[in-house]
């Protein structure tokens, strides 16, 4: 106990409001988005199933399809609030966690890799203070969801709302701290992130392996996952109060590991060195810089891209057993995908989907520049023959072409896993592009205008993802869903493709980075 004495904490509560004050955009973006998710589902899902007899038709679906149930889960209950928890639970758990480790690493290994951390440390601050100033504010923004999810979900019943709104918070603490314990073995923030999303992934690939082999959670495999956890914890259906204490255990035992790694290594240091590079330099351009730097994340979103789009290809065929006669599943997969036949309408929602989350991407790929100019890794390469142009330019081409990338191995993926209409497919998924670009020409028009604002993109990005996801099951106006780029965009396939939308959105999109670019060119760099 005397390695974690107070002294080793002093400065903690400084640098815990420190750590809010930086996320005050990043936090509420979070925290907003998956709490709308969460409490648009009942109002979408009464719409969909209001009587006792729909809601069991749905379970005896899903309880027969193993692709639906490695997709969402098994249903527990008939209620409601079960079904709102079996729709959204897992994907919300992702989204806590996703939160998690972005601030666990930001306020951690970004600070050190940056060489703030040393300035910090140099004063009164304890040895494990930023650490632990990183966890709690992961677990401010947990705690924040975990309320607002419980408040709004109460009218379905108070106490499943509240095993559902600490079952969220719980699988974004348990990632909180994996993320605490890569910090501490990486020496590089992007290894320490993407280790921690991998981690992630893993986690939900068990537990759908799990899912689909049995009908009630209780594989192995579910088990082994913290999100199988969450959905074994069965809000609205007979909670099961002690797997809280299964997270407990493991936020606990996580948060030691980390601290004990902290307290034996240098500030700055890992446990996993990073390999030295050669002794002569092979980069030999800003753009193969920008590829060098950005490649493990174009890899990553590629394959998982694939991976999704297999997965959905492989469940077109039974959505038609799926949505049977309920006129209102029918009518949501037709505002999303458009109005030709149900199998056409699943395969247009179900590509325009993955199109909202390579928005995402762009978002994170574009505002690199943002993170290499404020860390001062931009001032070396910028000092030498290489000028602003030349080096945003390279990480915008990893950026715009990486979204392209990933958006055709998401039409491959469902060509492979539906195995039919492999052109009108691939062309579903090209046609996304256009208002991927403009969300990445905003975020490289503030960026280069306003870089104090530049991260409130991803807000823009959570914005559109929430009109895209939530608003056709909402029965949202047009004009609503017309605020978002994806909405002027053809539905594809089964639907008229229209060059005139996509030519202008592609237009807009050259504006948006020409002006970025401009506003870069004359503002200065932060030193």
């Amino acid at each position: 106990m005397s390695t974690l004495a107070a002294p080793q904490l002093t400065g903690t509560s400084v640098l815990l409001r420190f750590a809010l004050r930086r996320d005050r955009l990043m936090i509420p973006v979070w925290v907003g988005v998956n709490t709308l998710m969460v409490l648009s589902m009942p109002n979408s899902l009464k719409s969909l199933y209001g009587t006792p007899q729909e809601r069991a038709d749905l379970i005896h679906q899903v309880s027969t399809n193993a692709s639906f149930r490695a997709l969402i889960g098994p249903v527990f209950d008939t209620s409601l609030g079960a079904l709102t928890a079996w729709r959204i639970g897992v994907y919300a758990g992702l989204l806590a966690a996703a939160m998690s480790l972005m601030i666990v690493v930001r306020h951690t290994r970004d600070e050190e890799e940056s060489g703030r951390q040393e300035l910090v440390a140099s004063g009164m601050v304890g040895r494990r203070a930023s650490l632990t100033a990183a966890l709690l504010a992961a677990g401010v923004a947990n705690a924040v969801l975990a309320l607002l999810v419980t408040a709004g979900l109460a009218g379905q019943g108070l106490v499943g709302a509240l095993a559902l709104g600490l079952g969220i918070a719980a699988a974004g603490m348990v990632f909180a701290t994996v993320a605490a314990i890569v910090a501490q073995l990486t020496e590089s923030a992007r290894l320490a992130r993407g280790l921690t999303a991998g981690v992630l992934g893993a986690a939900f690939v068990l537990r759908a392996a799990g899912d689909s082999a049995t009908d009630d959670g209780s594989s192995a495999l579910t088990w082994l996952s913290p999100l199988g956890w969450l959905e074994n914890l069965r809000p609205y259906a007979h909670e099961r109060w002690w797997v809280l204490g299964l997270f407990t255990a493991a936020v606990g035992a996580q948060a030691l590991v980390a601290y004990v790694l902290a307290g034996r290594r240098d500030v700055g240091m890992s446990f996993l060195s990073t390999r030295p590079g050669p002794a002569v330099g092979r980069l030999g351009s800003a753009g193969a810089l920008a590829w060098r730097l950005q490649r493990g994340g174009v890899y990553g979103w590629s394959i998982a891209f694939f991976l999704v789009g297999v997965v959905y290809g492989g469940l077109t065929d039974g959505v038609a057993d799926l949505v049977g006669d309920n006129d209102n599943a029918r009518r949501i997969f037709e505002r999303m995908g458009g109005q030709s036949g149900l199998t056409d309408a699943f395969l247009a929602s179900m590509v325009g989907m993955m199109g909202l989350i390579a928005a995402l991407y762009v978002v994170g790929s574009v505002l690199r520049l943002h993170g290499e100019e404020t860390s001062g890794r931009a001032e070396p390469v910028l000092a030498n023959a290489v000028g602003r142009m030349r080096w945003a330019c390279g990480h915008l081409a990893v950026a715009f072409g990486g979204s392209a990338l990933i958006m055709l191995l998401t039409g491959l993926g469902f060509i492979v896993g539906y195995g039919k209409e492999a052109g009108p497919i691939l062309g579903a998924a090209l046609v996304q592009l256009p208002a991927v670009w403009v969300i990445g020409g905003l975020a490289t028009a503030l960026y280069g205008l306003l870089p104090r604002l530049a991260p409130a993109a991803w807000g823009v990005a959570g914005a559109v993802l929430l009109i895209g996801w939530v608003g056709p099951a909402l029965d949202a106006p047009q004009a609503v869903l017309d605020v978002s780029p994806f909405g002027h965009l053809p539905k594809l396939p089964g639907g008229e493709m229209s060059w005139g939308p996509v030519l202008v959105l592609v237009g807009l999109a050259v504006v948006l980075v020409s002006v970025g670019l401009a506003g870069l060119r004359r503002r200065d760099m932060t030193t």
